[in-house]
C-alpha cells in the first residue's frame, strides 16, 4: 500500500473562490503575507478541527499536509503546514517557501533527519524522506503544476536559489 493509499490523501478541484485565493497567493504581495500568517493559522484550525482541516485548505481547496520534522538544531519537533503533491503511490513535497529567498526550516530539517511524520485529515504515517533526484523533480514540478500555479511563480522569484524536492515514502 503506496501512502496516497494509507493517508487517504486526495486531490479536489478548487471552486471559483479558493482559486481566487490561490491567486493572491502566487502573488509576490500575497506569498510574503501568507508566509508569515498561514502556518500559525493552518495549526489552529487543525488542532481545533481535530486533524480533519488546515485554513490553508479550506480557503485554497489545495491538499495541505501536516509535517512534522525534527529539528535541525534545536531536536524539537517542529510541525509545518505543506502541500503534498501525489507522485505514484507517494507524496512529494515542494521546498518552495512561498517563493521566498530562503528554504523553509521543514526542508533544513528533513536534510538533517529524514525521519518525519505526515498527517492528512485525520490519518497519520511515518514517513522517510529523501532528495528528489532530477527526473523525479521535474516529474513533480509537472504534476504540480495544475495542482497550484503558484510554484512557476515561486521558481522565478527565488533564482537562484533552486527550490529542492523531498520524496517521501510510509515506513513500512
Amino acid at each position: 500500500m503506496g501512502l496516497q493509499q494509507e493517508l487517504g490523501y486526495e486531490v479536489s478541484n478548487a471552486n471559483a473562490a479558493q482559486r481566487g485565493v490561490q491567486a493572491v497567493a502566487a502573488s509576490k504581495p500575497g506569498a510574503w503575507m501568507l508566509s508569515y500568517t498561514l502556518a500559525p493559522l493552518d495549526k489552529l484550525v487543525h488542532k481545533a478541527t481535530k486533524g480533519r482541516a488546515t485554513a490553508a485548505g479550506v480557503l485554497t481547496g489545495l491538499p495541505v499536509v501536516m509535517l512534522t520534522t525534527t529539528g535541525a538544531k534545536s531536536d524539537q519537533q517542529r510541525t509545518s503546514p505543506v502541500l503534498g503533491i501525489p507522485v505514484g503511490d507517494d507524496l512529494a513535497l515542494i521546498a518552495g517557501n512561498f517563493g521566498q529567498k530562503s528554504s523553509p526550516g521543514w526542508g533544513h530539517n528533513l536534510a538533517a533527519n529524514p525521519a518525519a511524520t505526515i498527517s492528512f485529515h485525520d490519518t497519520s504515517a511515518d514517513v522517510i524522506a529523501r532528495p528528489a533526484n532530477e527526473a523525479e523533480t521535474e516529474e513533480t514540478f509537472a504534476i504540480a503544476a495544475p495542482i497550484y500555479g503558484g510554484y512557476a511563480k515561486y521558481s522565478e522569484r527565488v533564482s537562484p536559489r533552486e527550490i529542492k524536492v523531498f520524496m517521501l515514502e510510509a515506513i513500512t
